[in-house]
């Protein structure tokens, strides 16, 4: 068959993959792929990197060979080349670069015989980069589970790692914890570490605040050398990550910094990602002028999965670790767990280590019973720290306002310091969002917990308020 032909079929399966995939997934595997000629009874393509190879094989290979058979009524193999730099190299030749090393006129085949000259060719390869720090290898898009709920993310995502610095810049990643804002960040990372010789600096805000505080009170450098150390570290740089980035509310030199950071990367068109709790609009004590910034790319929310989205996660997770979990036990897993993706899996790799470690199987009897904590957990519910302000309040019969205003007596105070007990003992945020959600900073909240827990060792009574309280929020919490 004519490579013409090859050519016709290859275009028309695009048309098919883009019909069934959706624009968005399409997009994100697809529109670099190029046709390039006709192999030994099929088609050759081309594509940019071994890990997009390697994902495309493993999802749509059986898709696209079966659309190709389709369309020319007999079987057409597949084969594809990695692109370097616009040359393509074959799946099976070397990966690294190759050196022609000639022996010298003056050696062994003597001065005048060029002819006889030996060709060598010696595989170089690559020295292995260091990884940056704070940057998770093992959250990459190969394990980042594609839902309806994360699907424009993940796509935008993969953009990005392809080409960052072009588009979709900054990327600000938002929503609740254990829903992958993180993960889905790292996976940027990871791809362009793995596939470019971009500088890449992933960094917790938390610690972007304590090296920037650190070099502050630093008395043996001047201020100028403090400052032009921060703005060495992360403005050299062609991809910043920067995780809970609601860390540096209320810390206006590291906001004013990041700013000027900020500015700088972006003019040399260099990648900037963000991961929230919150949405922009919510960072009340942001500088105007930086929360503009924010919002100048594209924003993503992450929601927590529904049950369908749920049962594909665990499913998915399961099936890739080989774990002999029934779709019984699954069912039951998502319909009790609905928090985030974090809940998911960790009662599913509770199942899968009970399975290890005791070399038993796991009915759905077992499941219900090694997860029956789990699925009792506040966590579990739609807990927040608003609903356990309103329980707290109306329990000891005091005015909500007046558990998150500035009142300071005796009764007040403790049912304010149970709150915020309670609030970490049962949620999963921070000192700091607890914080913010009774107006006050993460010290005050720290101090509320110590001083319940001196009081549980000697307050027996405490502990059986403080248990009640709990069942109320959660049966408060479900009727929601």
């Amino acid at each position: 068959m004519a490579d013409m032909d090859y050519e016709g079929f290859w275009n028309e399966t695009l048309k098919r993959l883009r019909t069934n995939l959706g624009e968005e997934e399409f997009s994100g595997w697809f529109t670099d792929l190029k046709y390039l000629r006709a192999g030994k009874d099929g088609v050759v393509i081309g594509i940019p990197s071994a890990f997009h190879r390697d994902k495309v094989k493993s999802r749509y290979q059986n898709a696209i060979k079966a659309a190709l058979k389709e369309l020319s009524g007999g079987d057409i193999a597949l084969e594809f080349e990695v692109i370097d730099g616009g040359h393509a190299r074959a799946e099976n030749a070397p990966s690294e670069a190759v050196k022609t090393v000639q022996n010298s006129a003056a050696g062994q085949y003597g001065e005048n015989t060029p002819a006889r000259a030996a060709t060598t060719v010696v595989s170089a390869p690559r020295p292995k980069k260091p990884r940056p720090a704070y940057m998770v290898e093992d959250f990459t898009f190969d394990k980042y589970v594609i839902v309806d709920n994360n699907r424009f993310a993940a796509s935008v995502a993969l953009s990005i790692s392809k080409n960052p610095g072009t588009a979709y810049n900054p990327f600000f990643i938002y929503g609740g914890v254990g829903l992958g804002k993180t993960h889905l960040m790292h996976a940027i990372g990871n791809y362009i570490y793995e596939n470019s010789d971009n500088k890449i600096i992933s960094v917790p805000a938390e610690e972007f605040v304590r090296e920037y505080m650190q070099l502050m009170t630093e008395s043996r450098i001047t201020k100028e050398n403090k400052m032009e150390f921060f703005k060495k570290k992360f403005r050299n740089t062609d991809v910043l990550l920067i995780d809970d980035i609601q860390y540096i509310e209320n810390r206006t030199g590291v906001q004013e910094e990041l700013f000027h950071t900020y500015n700088t990367l972006l003019s040399a068109k260099k990648q900037l990602v963000f991961t929230c709790d919150r949405p922009i609009t919510e960072l009340k004590t942001f500088s105007e002028r930086l929360l503009t910034r924010f919002t100048e790319g594209i924003s993503v929310d992450l929601k927590p999965p529904l049950y369908e989205e749920r049962f594909a996660i665990l499913k998915s997770i399961a099936e890739n670790r080989n774990a002999p979990i029934t779709d019984e036990i699954i069912d039951l897993i998502s319909k009790n767990i609905s928090s985030n993706i974090r809940d998911l899996k960790s009662a599913l790799f509770k199942l899968m280590a009970y399975i290890e470690l005791t070399n038993k199987s796991v009915n759905l009897e077992v499941a219900q019973q090694l997860l029956k904590d789990t699925f009792s957990s506040p966590k579990q519910a739609n807990v927040s720290i608003e609903n356990i302000i309103r329980v707290v309040s109306d329990y000891f019969h005091i005015s909500h306002v007046d558990i998150k205003g500035k009142k300071r007596t005796q009764n007040i105070v403790q049912a304010r310091q149970i709150a915020m007990y309670i609030a970490r003992e049962v949620t999963d945020y921070s000192t700091t969002e607890i914080g913010q959600e009774f107006m006050r900073d993460h010290t005050t909240v720290m101090h509320a917990i110590d001083k319940i827990k001196a009081q549980l060792l000697t307050d027996p009574g405490l502990d059986s308020t403080i248990e009640n309280l709990k069942r109320a929020i959660k049966e408060y919490s479900a009727k929601l």
